[in-house]
């Protein structure tokens, strides 16, 4: 159980099945870890040491892990809202079968490949795990364009945010806009900004 715990020590409470393999332990261990209460399965091939405070964004990008993170969960990611979002929003391939995500209470779009890892990027969460989610810009653009289904009280904010961000990249942003067929939506938030 030592070395399991300096590998969760090292992953802020966590350690995965795999990084258990790797460094020699035997899957059985961490049974017995749980077992003993040493550890907490938090999901398949996921656990935790009893005292951390569950991460919901990275038990749900383990569980989910060819999603990204998006909407308005990746502005929040991102400190773009002070709004923690009521749900969870992920962007899969639209091969994927998202049906247990959605089972799960996530909000699931679907992205063509040639734009699927546009933007995207490792932000860490507030409890310091890092997980992936789209860039500031390419977050932009996705609330900009489901702007039915992401409220407006949420994106001007996140533009005003972004307009006097010292880290905003205006080239960048228009070019992913062109990309995502928002380019100019996203521009007469900008002339009205900037």
């Amino acid at each position: 159980m030592e070395r399991i715990a300096e590998i969760a020590a090292g992953g802020n409470g966590y350690v995965t099945s795999a990084q258990a393999t790797s460094a020699g332990i035997p899957r059985r261990a961490l049974s017995e870890a749980v077992a003993s209460g040493e550890l907490v399965r938090v999901g398949r091939g996921l656990y935790a040491l009893p005292d951390v405070w569950e991460d919901e964004l990275f038990v749900t990008q383990h569980r989910f892990a060819r999603g990204t993170f998006s909407d308005e969960t990746a502005l929040f990611l991102h400190g773009l809202t002070d709004r923690a979002p009521f749900s969870i929003t992920m962007t899969f391939p639209r091969s994927y079968n998202a049906k247990s995500a959605r089972e799960a209470g996530i909000v699931c779009r679907t992205c063509a490949d040639d734009v699927l890892g546009l933007g995207a990027c490792e932000v860490r969460t507030p409890f310091g795990n890092t997980v992936r989610a789209y860039d500031v810009e390419r977050t932009l653009c996705d609330v900009v364009r489901g702007q039915g289904v992401v409220d407006s009280q949420v994106v001007v904010p996140a533009m005003r945010a972004y307009a006097a961000s010292r880290d905003r990249d205006p080239a960048k942003l228009m070019g992913f806009a062109r990309r995502l067929g928002v380019g100019a939506k996203v521009r007469r938030y900008l002339e009205a900004l900037l």
